[in-house]
């Protein structure tokens, strides 16, 4: 329970004993409105909450000195702006659904998490008509609880907003952990593969007749690398690839790492001729850009294996990637593609032999 429970919780008893004592007035009836304010200064110090109370038609009308944690100082107000003016532009219009149900006494959950607009550009305010300017993000949590009269008619509500921002940081550092490689800080494996889902369940992947590609790549001799180099060498060569990689995927292409050495990119709308020189363009690039400095260092290639993105996410992988083993095999420094006999023309019964381009390009095919 945190300290403004703590103390409510205490001030309930309190008051339930004196009411519950002949005679006797419980303490909180006995103090001033002075003491009061000093207790809701404690309450805000201890908890660190926003307090803040809303008319009937969600405008603030109080609000504690903390609130320019929120971007506004209530003493310098004539006008306190509509609740949903706090919130960032995309949650406007929840924090208005919300406020309203609350002010409207419908059931629902009585908190809300938005992130409130520091500094940020003028928006509308859908039920206010108003405008509020803001800036940076930060989250909050709040809980509205509706205030009646003598008659039981609402007339306002009661709020508490609680920073949360702590939490979604660490949502964010746990998403980003689980997503990305620690060295390259490329997407990993599996978010590569949950983008790579979505463009095989995509009907718009292909259009105008090109279907989307997946190109692998890998740099040439990464064991003899490690093996005269260690791993400290190898994890430069491996950041500085991605960083290289980075540079050379075009707009609207997704770029991510797969495992310790093989890097994947996405290719939308890209035929197999257009996948094949733009991936030995980059090859021919990294190759020139990794000439060694001097005699004691390696000189360092890579190779490449392309795949139609098609019928499975696993599927295109294992083709992509036994392309990538079909480039190292005739020697590295090639674009591999390896034939999807599904759609060839040859008898199963046929032997596959490799064909190379000694320029660039290899391909699995049939005599």
């Amino acid at each position: 329970m945190n300290p403004l429970e703590n103390v409510s919780h205490s001030l309930r008893n309190l008051t339930v004993a004196g009411r519950n004592k002949p005679g006797a007035i419980g303490m909180i009836e006995k103090w001033t409105d002075a003491e009061g304010r000093s207790l809701h200064g404690l309450l805000e110090e201890a908890a660190g909450d926003i307090v803040l109370k809303l008319d009937s038609k969600g405008f603030i009308v109080l609000a504690s000195a903390n609130a320019a944690d929120l971007g506004f100082d209530p003493s310098e107000l004539l006008l306190m702006p509509h609740i949903c003016e706090l919130a960032g532009p995309e949650h406007v219009q929840s924090l208005d659904e919300f406020s309203a149900r609350i002010l409207g006494g419908q059931a629902g959950g009585s908190s809300l998490e938005f992130p409130v607009g520091l500094c940020r550009e003028t928006d509308d305010c859908p039920s206010a008509d108003r405008r509020a300017f803001g800036g940076q993000l930060r989250w909050y949590r709040l809980t509205l609880r509706p205030l009646h009269d003598e008659s039981g008619a609402i007339r306002g509500a009661i709020g508490l907003m609680r920073s949360v921002q702590h939490l979604r940081a660490l949502e964010s550092e746990l998403h980003t952990r689980a997503t990305t490689d620690p060295l390259t800080g490329l997407a990993n494996r599996h978010a590569f593969a949950s983008t790579l889902a979505r463009s095989i369940d995509c009907p718009g992947h292909a259009r105008d007749g090109k279907p989307a590609m997946l190109a692998v790549f890998a740099i040439d001799r990464m064991r003899a690398i490690f093996m005269q180099y260690g791993q400290d060498t190898l994890d430069e060569f491996l950041w500085g690839f991605a960083r290289f990689l980075e540079t050379m995927v075009r707009p609207g292409d997704s770029l991510g790492q797969l495992d310790a050495e093989r890097f994947g990119v996405i290719l939308p709308e890209t035929s197999l001729r257009e996948a094949q020189e733009w991936a030995e363009d980059l090859l021919r690039t990294f190759g020139a850009l990794a000439l060694p400095s001097s005699a004691r260092m390696p000189h360092v290639a890579a190779s490449a294996g392309l795949a139609r993105v098609e019928h499975s996410v696993d599927r295109t992988l294992r083709q992509a990637e036994l392309g990538l083993v079909i480039a190292r095999a005739a020697g590295g420094m090639q674009v591999g593609r390896a034939l999807d006999h599904r759609h060839s023309p040859m008898r199963s019964s046929e032997p596959v032999t490799m064909i190379a381009d000694h320029t660039f390009g290899v391909a699995a095919s049939g005599r």
